[in-house]
C-alpha cells in the first residue's frame, strides 16, 4: 500500500501542476471555457459568467499549489480534501458535458492538448481513484522537507503562481499553443488536404411498413424500402479531418474578404471581440499606433463581432482611420488574448502579435510604399463622407432618394471646400482607397463638368486611378448626349410593361473600346463587364442615340 500511495502521490501531484500551469499560462482562455460551462445551454448558471475570470485565476492557482503541496507533503489533510473536492466537481462536470454533449472540449489542458468530453471524464475517473487511494493512505504521506523549508516552498508556489497569472493577463500567454501563434500561416492552418479522412455519418431512416414503423441504417444512401417515408436522423460516427482553424473569416456587410486580406503583404489586424468591453487605455493607444502603421505602408483593419453601429461609434470616438470587419467572437478571442490586441501578418503568416499593453514593443519598418505625409484627419473625414455617400443607394425608395439627394448635396459642398484648400485629395494625401472618395461624390453630383479637368489632372499625376477618370469621362459624355469612350455606362429602363430593357449607352469606335479600356487600366473587356452588370445571358449591342430613341428611351 505504501508504494501505491507514493506512486499515486507523484502522479497526481505532477499532473495537477502540469494541467494547472498550462491553464495558468492562459487564464483568460480558461475563463472563456468557464463562461461556456456557466451558460444557459450547459449548467444554466449565467449569473456566474461575469465572475469567470476571477474564478479561472482562483481555480488554476489552486490547482498548481495543491500539486506542489502534495509533492512536498505540506498540510496533507487540507491538500487531499481539496484535491478530492476538486476532482469530484470536475468529474461531475466532464460527465455532464459528455453525456449531454454540451461542451466539445473540456479545457483541462487549455489549447495544449484537446480532449473529448468522454476522454476528459475517463481521465477524471482515474484521478478520482488515485486521490481516493491518497485519502485512505494519508498515513504514508510524509513531508519532503522540514517545516520551514516546506512552508517557504508552499508560499513561493502560491506567490509565483499568482504573479504569473497576473503577468500573462497583462501581456500575452508565455507559450502560445493556439493555431494563431507567431510563425503559423493561417491559410495552411485552415486547409484540408485532398487525402484527409472524410466525416463518417450514420443515417437512420424511418419508414412505415405494413402499418408499423421500422428503422433502416445506411451510410447516406436512400434505402430501398417498400413503405411510407417518415423521417431521417443523422449521427456523426467520426468527424474525419478537422483543420486547426475552422471559423476564421473577415467579412464586410456585403462580402467575404478572408482570402483577399490573407494574401496581402504587411497586414495589421486590431482584434476586439467586443468593442464595448475593450479596455479604454488600449483604445487610446490604438490611434497613434495604427496611424503610424498606415503611414509606413501597412494595411490596417479591425476584427470584431460587434454590430456595425458600435464599430462606427468606436471609429468616431477615437478618430480611428481603419475599417473594422466582422469575425466570430470566439475566433477573435482565440486569435489574441487581449481586447484590443494586435496581430501582424504577411501573406497570412503571423509575424508578430501583442497585448495592448505592449503595443510599443511592435516595431514596424517603413515599407517602400510608405506615405509619411498622409493627412489622416482629412482621410478620416473623407471615409465618413464615403459611408454617407452609400447610405441609401442600396435601397433607393422614393423617400430614400430624397434623403440621399440631401446627403449628396452636403457631401459635394464639403468636397468643394477640400478642392479649394488642397486641390484633389489623392493617394499621396489620403492613401489609395480614400483617394476615390472625392471622385465618388462628384460622380454622384451635377458638378462633373466643373470638376472633370481636376479629376483628369489627378489621374495623370498618379493621385487617382485612371479607371476612375475614364468612368467619369464616360458619365460626362453620356450626360452631354455624346458617345462614351470606355464602355462603363449602362442602364436598365422599364418600358411601361413588366418587361425591361438593359443596354449600354452608345460607345465611340466600338471595335477599339477594349484597347482603350486596357490602356486606362481596366482588367476586363467590355463584354465581360456587361455580363457582370446585367447577367451571363446579356449580349452587348452598340446602340446609337437614334436607336435608343426608337426604342422609347429618353436621351439628351
Amino acid at each position: 500500500m505504501k508504494y501505491i500511495v507514493q506512486i499515486s502521490r507523484v502522479f497526481v501531484g505532477v499532473l495537477f501542476i502540469i494541467s494547472g500551469f498550462i491553464k495558468l499560462n492562459d487564464p483568460l482562455g480558461f475563463s472563456y471555457k468557464l463562461q461556456e460551462y456557466f451558460s444557459s445551454d450547459v449548467l444554466n448558471i449565467p449569473f456566474l459568467e461575469p465572475y469567470s475570470l476571477g474564478i479561472s485565476v482562483f481555480v488554476v492557482v489552486l490547482e498548481v499549489v495543491l500539486g506542489v503541496f502534495l509533492l512536498i507533503g505540506y498540510k496533507k489533510k487540507f491538500t487531499i480534501w481539496m484535491l478530492l473536492g476538486m476532482i469530484v466537481f470536475f468529474t461531475f462536470l466532464t460527465f455532464y458535458s459528455a453525456y449531454f454533449d454540451k461542451v466539445k472540449d473540456c479545457g483541462c489542458f487549455g489549447d495544449a492538448l484537446k480532449l473529448t468530453p468522454w476522454e476528459s471524464f475517463t481521465k477524471d475517473v482515474v484521478l478520482l481513484v488515485l486521490i481516493l487511494i491518497l485519502f485512505f493512505g494519508q498515513n504514508y504521506i510524509k513531508p519532503l522537507f522540514k517545516t520551514l523549508p516546506n512552508t517557504v516552498i508552499a508560499l513561493l508556489s502560491f506567490v509565483v503562481s499568482l504573479w504569473f497569472a497576473y503577468h500573462v493577463l497583462m501581456h500575452l500567454p508565455a507559450i502560445d499553443f493556439r493555431a494563431y501563434k507567431i510563425g503559423n500561416n493561417l491559410q495552411d492552418e485552415m486547409a484540408i488536404p485532398d487525402d484527409a479522412p472524410k466525416p463518417i455519418i450514420e443515417y437512420t431512416w424511418t419508414f412505415k411498413v405494413n402499418g408499423e414503423e421500422k428503422e433502416f441504417v445506411t451510410s447516406g444512401s436512400y434505402p430501398n424500402v417498400d413503405g411510407e417515408y417518415i423521417g431521417v436522423e443523422t449521427k456523426e460516427i467520426d468527424p474525419g479531418f478537422t483543420p486547426a482553424i475552422q471559423d476564421f473569416t473577415i467579412e464586410s456587410s456585403e462580402e467575404d474578404l478572408t482570402t483577399y486580406f490573407l494574401e496581402k503583404d504587411n497586414l495589421v489586424i486590431v482584434a476586439m471581440y467586443n468593442v464595448y468591453n475593450a479596455e479604454e487605455e488600449g483604445l487610446l493607444k490604438l490611434k497613434g499606433f495604427t496611424d503610424e502603421a498606415i503611414k509606413k505602408g501597412y494595411t490596417v483593419i479591425g476584427l470584431s463581432a460587434s454590430g456595425e453601429d458600435a464599430k462606427q461609434q468606436l471609429k468616431s470616438k477615437y478618430n480611428l482611420n481603419f475599417d473594422i470587419y466582422l469575425c466570430d467572437e470566439k475566433v477573435v478571442k482565440t486569435i489574441v488574448r487581449a481586447n484590443p490586441g494586435i496581430v501582424v501578418l504577411n501573406k497570412g503568416t503571423v509575424t508578430n502579435k501583442a497585448h495592448w499593453n505592449d503595443i510599443e514593443d511592435i516595431e514596424l519598418e517603413s515599407l517602400p510604399n510608405a506615405t509619411p505625409n498622409l493627412d489622416l484627419d482629412l482621410k478620416r473625414q473623407l471615409d465618413s463622407i464615403m459611408v454617407l455617400d452609400q447610405k441609401y443607394r442600396a435601397n433607393m425608395t422614393s423617400d430614400n432618394w430624397k434623403l440621399q439627394l440631401e446627403i449628396d448635396s452636403s457631401n459635394t459642398a464639403f468636397v468643394e471646400s477640400i478642392f479649394k484648400k488642397h486641390g484633389y485629395p489623392g493617394k499621396s494625401i489620403v492613401g489609395d482607397k480614400t483617394s476615390r472618395v472625392a471622385w465618388f461624390v462628384i460622380q454622384h453630383s451635377n458638378k462633373i463638368e466643373t470638376y472633370f479637368p481636376l479629376i483628369k489632372e489627378a489621374g495623370e499625376k498618379g493621385e487617382l486611378s485612371m479607371t476612375n477618370v475614364a468612368m467619369m469621362e464616360d458619365r460626362y459624355l453620356t450626360e452631354q448626349g455624346l458617345p462614351q469612350k470606355y464602355g462603363t455606362q449602362g442602364a436598365t429602363y422599364f418600358m411601361g410593361t413588366p418587361q425591361e430593357l438593359s443596354f449600354f449607352w452608345p460607345i465611340e469606335d466600338f471595335e477599339n473600346v477594349n484597347k482603350r479600356r486596357k490602356e486606362a487600366g481596366f482588367s476586363e473587356t467590355v463584354e465581360a463587364y456587361s455580363k457582370s452588370l446585367f447577367g451571363e445571358d446579356f449580349v452587348i449591342k452598340n446602340y446609337t442615340y437614334q436607336d435608343l430613341k426608337k426604342l422609347g428611351i429618353p436621351v439628351n
